[in-house]
């Protein structure tokens, strides 16, 4: 019994080090794609030319069917809150609450996981098979950083879809809100802007900006991160698919609900 308990406690401890050390490499990694991705250096014909790719790809090529999707979901909430907030007497507050519950929280998130599910599994299939077939050790072979080349671009491409999309989107639901309440009416114009001016803060703004690029950056730092892990065996290919979505899903959750907690309790 002795020994079955002390080997509990040590499987235990491996998998607590290598979660932490997975982790830790997690944060490298996107420490590193960062300092890279601010760095001039680093834009030159090449990787300017893969970075747009990927950009239009991730963010261009899907948006009118994201703006259209992301409108008749901000059509139906406003809607709900604003029906509710008028069966209450509290219509005075349904501007304020759809844009902090819509503009501030579920957009960004939305986008995020618009990102993830599309481009996020492929960038992380993509990666993991990359790295089994050996491309990266050829690359340096041949004098080429895959960080610089390969990887940050997809970091980029990402950090700047989730951007995007999320501020396209928040642009068209606070119209969306506007005439869910006054209709086409410019009288409302007035007292809509104030309300808006009083949520988006300078605080409330730089939190807003934060939120969203940690989200940009954990679609693509965490699914590449888990590929990078991957022994290199092609069966293994969609276990570092799985493991590095659950990940990302699990950051996600995480940074929502901290900033929940930053401004509500």
């Amino acid at each position: 019994m002795h020994r079955g308990f002390s080997r509990v406690l040590g499987e235990l401890g491996t998998a607590f080090l290598g979660g932490g050390a997975s982790w830790w490499r997690v944060f490298h990694f996107g420490a590193l794609a960062l300092v890279m991705a601010l760095s001039p250096a680093t834009y030159d014909r090449e990787n300017r030319a893969v970075t747009a790719n990927q950009i239009y790809f991730t963010a261009w090529q899907v948006l009118p069917w994201f703006t259209l999707l992301a409108a008749l979901l901000s059509l139906v909430l406003i809607r709900i809150v604003v029906e509710t907030t008028m069966s209450y007497g509290l219509s005075q507050y349904a501007l304020e609450m759809v844009v902090r519950v819509l503009v501030l929280e579920l957009i960004p998130l939305f986008a995020a996981l618009f990102v993830a599910l599309r481009s996020g599994a492929a960038i992380n299939t993509e990666v993991a098979l990359m790295h089994i077939r050996g491309d990266f050790d050829a690359l340096r072979r041949a004098g080429v950083d895959p960080l610089r080349r390969e990887l940050v671009p997809r970091v980029i491409g990402s950090a700047v879809s989730v951007v995007a999309l999320a501020a396209v989107s928040g642009v068209i639901a606070l119209a969306l809100a506007y005439i869910g309440v006054y209709g086409f009416s410019p009288w409302g114009f007035a007292g809509y802007t104030r309300m808006v001016g009083h949520v988006f803060d300078l605080q409330v703004t730089l939190g807003l900006a934060l939120k969203t690029l940690l989200f940009g950056l954990a679609v693509a730092v965490i699914p590449i991160t888990a590929s990078l892990e991957t022994p290199r065996e092609v069966r293994l290919a969609p276990v570092a698919v799985l493991r590095g979505m659950v990940r990302l899903f699990l950051v996600l959750v995480l940074l929502e609900g901290a900033s929940l907690a930053v401004k509500y309790i």
